[in-house]
């Protein structure tokens, strides 16, 4: 079984906001299995069991808010009985371009707070990541508003070209595992 955990913040006031792009995959994930995400009050998020391929998957969007994310992924793993490695947490990145993404099997928060938290709560860099550069504000104090602003209309379509990728990135880590993944998508120009 695997676990993909996207990151962001519930409430309608977040919905579509840069730092909910890991929530936007992992809904757009369950839309495509055709899977609903429903309240599991036990693990503090939304969850949703399919499969994919050969492979048992549970999709899902912590309810905690970013900042605490850990809580609830350290419930699902706990829940499901599944190690770090069979985690993957699709989440924003400032410092990655826009529209450009990146998957790892292991790394630092690199300043994600969601991320932090799943670190701090695991006690381990171990876990798979998906990254999706939402680029950075050309003024460094503005971050924390920029995180939680909408796309501009210029973005779009480059953000939903990242997010279509990100879903088929997540498909393949999930059937091919984290190496092919990496060859497949960490190579890829954002214009391709």
């Amino acid at each position: 079984m695997k676990l993909i955990v996207g990151l962001g913040n519930p409430g309608l006031i977040y919905a579509g906001s840069r730092h909910n792009i890991g929530f936007t995959v992992v809904k757009s994930l369950a839309r495509l299995l055709k899977v609903a995400l429903k309240k599991d009050g036990s693990v503090s998020a939304l969850t949703a069991k399919t499969s994919c391929g050969q492979h048992n998957l549970v999709l899902a969007l912590p309810q905690t808010f970013m900042n605490l994310s850990g809580i609830a992924v350290k419930a699902l793993l706990k829940k499901f009985k599944l190690e770090p490695q069979d985690l993957l947490v699709v989440c924003d990145d400032l410092d990655l371009e826009l529209g450009r993404i990146k998957i790892r099997p292991f790394g630092s928060n690199a300043g994600q707070r969601g991320m932090a938290s799943i670190i701090e709560q695991l006690g381990t860099q171990d876990f798979n990541r998906l990254r999706i550069g939402i680029g950075r504000p050309k003024n460094p104090q503005d971050a924390a508003r920029y995180v939680l602003a909408g796309f501009l209309r210029k973005e779009k379509a480059l953000i939903e070209l990242a997010q279509e990728d990100a879903v088929d990135c997540c498909l393949s880590w999930v059937e091919n595992g984290i190496v092919k993944t990496m060859d497949s998508f960490n190579t890829r120009s954002k214009n391709e």
